[in-house]
């Protein structure tokens, strides 16, 4: 791709950013304003937060522009006081791109009405809020057939989504990919004191604790079992989840809370896989799960019509079980567990297809390729 002429300016909106919250829509926003630099994309994130202070913070891959969250309802952040801030950087910006679902910045775009290119790209569709969604659902109807193009990072969770269905004709794939060069180097010492504090070849999950995560049924699994399993990430679900496993009485499951980039990359190689027992549809992606492969270890996840089933091909990059069937996962954590090799060779086929489809210069590429059609007007 030829590089542009001149700088595009691009503003990502979503609910919530680094360094706030910790997550998959952080990270592929991160790997987004990252990966495009090089093509002449200047980036910059605005986002509500509880404590906006300072409200403008300089990171690597981009500019964060922070205002108050008022309140929330159902999991969506309300700042109408950020509405004029909002203004001024659709001003500055060349694009637009929103990050769905937040209905907040339908509303936002509706206020601002800015004449200029819109991109949406789909995180997920709406699960679980099905009472709001009745309510939400002409706004959000009329939120993407008003934006320009719309990205889903599968095909597969193009083809199945109810939400995306009538807006297929303006819609395209570009899958999620991570740059390795953006990732710290563990540091040696960092290395060694989690081995000796955590051990190896333990079963690795880290994300937020939410329910579309389906750990009760990780935790169901590893009942009565050798292996070992570590849940890094904090989240509404957190103390349910440690009262669950106390219940069980898993003294081979320790969760580690929040953790540092360096530390998940450190439980990563030390891990003999990546487990994602999600089941449900929220869960589109999982970046975790590219994390994985991009370290050459294999994956456990689910059967769903997401982009897990696009990341994870059974007996060639991992395993693929029956949702919500602990017997399922457990089989599948136990044949893992015992036989190492099984587990290197499907975890050299998980960077294979990392490589192939999901590195960070590809979706950079891609996303930089969908921003100059849109500034050009030659968007097909």
């Amino acid at each position: 791709m030829p590089n542009l002429k001149c700088p595009v300016k691009v503003l990502h909106v979503y609910r919530t950013y680094f360094p706030d919250t910790q997550g998959g829509g952080q990270e592929l926003i991160r790997q987004i304003c990252h990966n495009t630099q090089k093509h002449g994309i200047e980036s910059r994130v605005f986002f509500p937060s509880r404590n906006p202070t300072p409200n403008v913070l300089k990171v690597d891959e981009t500019s964060v522009y922070r205002v108050k969250l008022e309140f929330e309802i159902a999991s969506c952040g309300f700042c109408f006081g950020g509405i004029g801030e909002f203004r001024r950087q659709v001003e500055w910006a060349d694009v637009i791109h929103y990050y769905f679902p937040w209905p907040f910045a339908d509303v936002m775009h509706f206020i601002a009405r800015p004449k200029k290119p819109t991109i949406s790209t789909h995180l997920s569709d709406i699960v679980r809020q099905q009472g709001v969604m009745t309510l939400y659902r002409p706004l959000m109807n009329k939120f993407l057939s008003d934006i320009s193009v719309i990205v889903a990072t599968s095909p597969q969770y193009l083809s199945s989504s109810e939400t995306l269905r009538p807006h297929r004709g303006k819609s395209r794939v570009i899958p999620i990919g991570i740059d390795e060069e953006s990732y710290p180097e563990v540091p040696d010492e960092l290395m060694s004191s989690l081995e000796q504090t955590n051990g190896s070849g333990f079963f690795f999950f880290v994300g937020v604790l939410r329910y579309y995560k389906c750990l009760d049924v990780l935790l169901k699994a590893s009942a009565d079992q050798d292996f070992k399993v570590i849940i890094a990430g904090e989240g509404p679900l957190e103390d349910t989840l440690k009262k669950e496993a106390k219940a069980i009485g898993l003294d081979n499951v320790q969760f580690v809370g929040r953790i540092s980039d360096e530390e998940k990359i450190a439980f990563i190689k030390l891990s003999r896989a990546i487990v994602f027992p999600s089941f449900i549809r929220a869960e589109s992606f999982g970046i975790t799960l590219l994390e994985g492969a991009m370290y050459e270890k294999p994956l456990v996840t689910a059967d769903v019509e997401s982009g897990m089933n696009y990341v994870n091909i059974d007996r060639v990059t991992g395993l693929v079980v029956e949702g919500n069937s602990p017997l399922a996962l457990r089989e599948a954590l136990v044949e893992l567990d015992r036989d190492p090799k099984l587990a290197e060779a499907l975890g050299a086929g998980a960077r294979e297809r990392y490589d192939e489809l999901f590195s960070g210069e590809v979706m950079g590429k891609n996303y930089a390729a969908l921003y100059q059609e849109l500034v050009t007007g030659t968007l097909s």
